[in-house]
């Protein structure tokens, strides 16, 4: 009996309890945290339980790290509680949800130019990770049937990108057994460009990746200028090396804020585009999108046919069942905001984005290193004027509820450090100059410590 008080008083001092705030006249016991309670709690407190924890973390309002959508209308909110019940892969029994699906990658279809001649070929997913991986196993299978067709070996496929791609790539070629080719930064170049991309391409080159919008400092790299290169090295070698783009942010941006930028289907070695739905798609998480320049780009072997759930449904994804809430948040953007809504969402995005970065460059201490001319996205660094580091801002920052990271740069820029600004819907010019304000007193508070030493590094940063 007195081992089961004091075991019993250990766990509660090791934090192994929940004790609700509220829950008094329901609850007389602490909750377990790590194992499953053995009665039934009254939803009100199951629901107040678990809203205090959540309390602690961060302001989604006030986050510039992420790129994800955190507002959107009550309506469409109203729209994905009701929807959150219906299985995307049920298209049988959910016809008209397998239906928004269709008309969503149509209209994007349309909105990135491709061949407007029949159904368009492409389908939703999690998010653009799974979107991009989708588009280079696409790759991977049509580069093999073209070796196989040549009579060649197919078992050293390799893919050439810029070393700032997202995480979601070095998965896919570490999951697909295909050799990164990546392309390091140099000097006050920081993404991709056909000079060096040429130099890493070979007969076994699956692909190109080119971003429209790193998440290093929100640029757009030049698709065109690799198209053209293509084009030319594929003329004089008899390859046929394509190009998927990663548009995860500049997907929903480019055709609105840079309509005569020419990045999309309108180039010829263009197959394949990913986008993010809960990106600049403005759709709350976790919705993507990817879309093929036409159906014979996708390789018939990779659809599945399943008829389990009544009726043939062909399947081409990584992930099988999820909500299609997510899909109808989508497609309720698409109707309410159209052409002119996203424009005009986007443009106001980027007014404060670049009213942000110019302020910031005049204050003294910082150096842009892009300033959200392309995606209302950039990155800032410290210069010789500042007694202290991005990650010591990065700190005084969150003190105030801001979430602004600061992480260091890739493979041969890894002594460059910076800060990022997302500016996205619900992140206001009014929002924007309280920040200002806080960066400023910020900067005054390190100038009175004279003796401050600058920290060098920070937790670390997941692009």
């Amino acid at each position: 009996m007195i081992h089961r008080v004091v075991k019993k008083l250990e766990e509660r001092r090791e934090g192994s309890f929940l004790t609700p705030a509220y829950g008094a006249r329901s609850v007389r016991e602490p909750v377990p945290k790590y194992e499953l309670p053995r009665q039934e709690l009254p939803p009100e407190i199951a629901y107040n339980l678990v809203r205090d924890e959540l309390i602690l973390d961060g302001n989604s309002r006030l986050n510039l790290a992420t790129f994800v959508t955190t507002w959107m209308d009550d309506e469409a909110r109203r729209l994905m509680a009701e929807t959150f019940d219906k299985n995307m892969i049920d298209k049988d029994e959910y016809p008209q949800t397998a239906e928004i699906e269709m008309r969503c990658v149509n209209i994007l279809s349309r909105l990135w130019h491709a061949p407007d001649d029949g159904q368009a070929a492409g389908c939703s997913t999690l998010g653009s990770s799974e979107a991009a991986m989708l588009g280079g196993m696409a790759l991977k299978w049509q580069w093999r049937k073209r070796r196989q067709a040549q009579g060649k070996p197919a078992d050293r496929p390799n893919l050439v990108m810029g070393v700032n791609v997202q995480v979601c790539w070095e998965k896919f070629c570490r999951y697909w057994e295909i050799e990164p080719r990546l392309i390091p930064m140099e000097g006050e170049r920081f993404c991709l460009i056909a000079e060096e991309a040429l130099t890493r391409i070979d007969e076994n080159t699956i692909g190109v990746v080119v971003i429209m919008g790193s998440t290093f400092d929100g640029r757009y790299e030049n698709v065109q200028e690799v198209n053209d290169a293509l084009e030319k090295l594929n003329k004089k070698t008899g390859w046929d090396v394509p190009i998927h783009v990663d548009g995860a942010s500049g997907g929903f941006v480019a055709p609105f804020l840079q309509p005569k930028l020419e990045w999309d289907f309108r180039l010829s070695r263009i197959k394949s585009i990913n986008a993010s739905g809960h990106k600049f798609g403005l759709v709350f998480p976790g919705v993507g999108w990817i879309v093929w320049r036409d159906r014979e780009e996708l390789p018939e072997e990779l659809i599945f046919h399943c008829n389990y759930l009544g009726g043939d449904l062909p399947n081409f994804a990584l992930n099988f069942s999820r909500p299609g809430n997510q899909v109808v948040a989508q497609y309720y953007n698409f109707l309410r905001l159209g052409h002119d809504g996203y424009r005009r969402i986007h443009q106001a995005s980027q007014d404060v984005a670049l009213h942000l970065s110019s302020r910031l460059a005049a204050m003294g201490p910082f150096t842009l290193i892009s300033d959200g001319s392309d995606i209302p996205v950039f990155a800032f660094t410290t210069n010789r004027r500042a007694n202290f580091s991005v990650f010591d801002m990065s700190d005084k920052l969150r003190q105030r509820g801001w979430l602004v990271p600061a992480y260091t740069f890739p493979k041969n820029r890894q002594d460059l450090s910076v800060l990022r600004c997302v500016c996205k819907e619900g992140f206001t010019r009014d929002m924007a100059d309280i920040l200002l304000a806080d960066v400023q007193a910020a900067v005054k508070y390190f100038g009175s410590l004279p003796g401050h030493q600058p920290r060098l590094q920070g937790a670390g940063f997941h692009h």
